[in-house]
C-alpha cells in the first residue's frame, strides 16, 4: 500500500497495464486448455459413441453366448471404417465388464488391423483384468474325396485364453480361422464364450 502511494499516477496505470497484459495471457491460456480439453472430451464421447454401437451390434448378434463369423469380422471392419486407434481399442472394448467376444474383436483388430506389437497388447489385456478369459472357436473342415469315395467333413474346436492368442501359443490356427471366415476351406465357423469354473 505505501508502494502505491508513492509511485505516480502515470507509474500506476503503467503497472496496471501490466497486470492486465499477465491476466490477458493467463486467462488466453487457460481458454486454449479449455479448448484443447473440450476437442479432448468430444473425440473420447465420439469414439464412445462409435464403440457402443459396434457393441450394441455384436450384442443384436450374439446367439446364446456364440457369434457367427460373419458377424464377428464385420464388427471388426466397423472398427477400421471408423478408424479405431489402440488407445480406443484398449479404453472402449478391452474392458472387464464387457462380453469377452467383444474383447476378442478388440485383440483381433490390434494384432491383425494396426498390427500393435504383442506385448503392448498383452499390457492392455492384464491391465483390463480379462488376460485370463477363454473363448471358444468352432469350425468345420469340408471332406475331400479320396479314390471316389467323400471322406467326412472334420469338426474341430479349439478353447484358448485370450493371451494365448496374442503370444501365439495356439500356433495362430484360432486367429487364422477367424480372419478367414466361413470359406470353401472353413465351413461354419462360429465363436463360443467359455464359462468360467
Amino acid at each position: 500500500m505505501k508502494l502505491l502511494k508513492t509511485l505516480t499516477s502515470s507509474e500506476v496505470m503503467i503497472k496496471g497495464v501490466d497486470e492486465i497484459l499477465v491476466l490477458i495471457s493467463y486467462l488466453e491460456k487457460l481458454e486454449f486448455d479449455l479448448d484443447w480439453r473440450g476437442f479432448y472430451v468430444k473425440q473420447h464421447e465420439e469414439k464412445k459413441g462409435q464403440a457402443d454401437s459396434v457393441i450394441n451390434l455384436v450384442e443384436q448378434c450374439l446367439q446364446s453366448d456364440s457369434l457367427k463369423v460373419i458377424d464377428y469380422l464385420h464388427a471388426i471392419k466397423c472398427l477400421k471404417t471408423m478408424q479405431f486407434g489402440f488407445r480406443d481399442v484398449q479404453m472402449l472394448l478391452l474392458k472387464q465388464k464387457l462380453n469377452v467376444l467383444l474383447n476378442l474383436i478388440g485383440l483381433h483388430y490390434c494384432l491383425n488391423i494396426l498390427q500393435v506389437p504383442a506385448f503392448c497388447i498383452t499390457e492392455a489385456l492384464r491391465g483390463g483384468k480379462i488376460v485370463d478369459r477363454r473363448v471358444c472357436v468352432k469350425w468345420r473342415r469340408p471332406g475331400r474325396w479320396f479314390n471316389g469315395f467323400r471322406i467326412r467333413d472334420g469338426y474341430h474346436s479349439r478353447c484358448v485364453y485370450l493371451e494365448d492368442l496374442v503370444t501365439g501359443e495356439d500356433d495362430g490356427e484360432v486367429l487364422t480361422v477367424l480372419e478367414r471366415g466361413a470359406t470353401c476351406e472353413f465351413l461354419r465357423v462360429q465363436v463360443f464364450v467359455v464359462n468360467s469354473p
